[in-house]
């Protein structure tokens, strides 16, 4: 079923938008959430959630890409589930997410300043990312937006960790002077 029919269904708030969703891009999203939670039964809640998040927000959103709107929503959700069970039990097993390694770039803040810059931000990334030689942006969405592993991204692209490692350092320093460039303290 083609992208358009499915927003159509959720437009006419038909309960088979959520099944249609899920066969179509459960499994990706999937993926996306179980890189970040490494809990199968976190992981279906996320999914649930999500879906559920979706249902509220189509209509009035019209995604170009039901695709990324879906992986994006799963992605926040799988965040907050993350952030909310390490909250509670600072110092679990599970490893950082690897956002965190972006810490000293986008530092979270929750003033209104910082919301209302968030967008610019953003924008300013996305930007960065547009530049990026295909393989480095691969390696970098995949790690930072996706939280593939290191060992995963390295298999896909056919190299070996420790050149996904040196790629990932060196962006994230020019992403930094790009940022420092366009007027954020970082």
């Amino acid at each position: 079923m083609e992208d358009s029919e499915i927003i159509e269904l959720f437009f006419q708030r038909k309960e088979s938008a959520i099944k249609e969703l899920a066969n179509k891009y459960g499994h990706y999203c999937g993926t996306v959430a179980q890189n970040i939670l490494k809990n199968s039964h976190d992981t279906e809640e996320c999914l649930n959630d999500s879906y559920l998040a979706v249902w509220d927000s189509v209509p009035p959103r019209k995604p170009k890409s039901l695709c990324a709107y879906a992986a994006k929503i799963v992605r926040n959700k799988a965040l907050d589930i993350y952030n909310k069970l390490h909250c509670e039990k600072r110092g679990g097993s599970v490893g950082a997410v690897p956002i965190d390694e972006l810490g000293d770039l986008v530092s979270g803040g929750d003033t209104a300043e910082s919301e209302l810059n968030k967008k610019e931000l953003l924008k300013s990334i996305n930007s960065f990312l547009a530049v990026l030689p295909r393989r480095t942006r691969l390696i970098f969405v995949g790690r930072y937006w996706a939280c593939r592993s290191i060992s995963e991204i390295a298999a896909q692209l056919q190299t070996n960790e420790h050149n996904v490692i040196v790629i990932l350092a060196r962006t994230r320093q020019k992403l930094k002077k790009y940022l420092q460039e366009r007027g954020y303290d970082l």
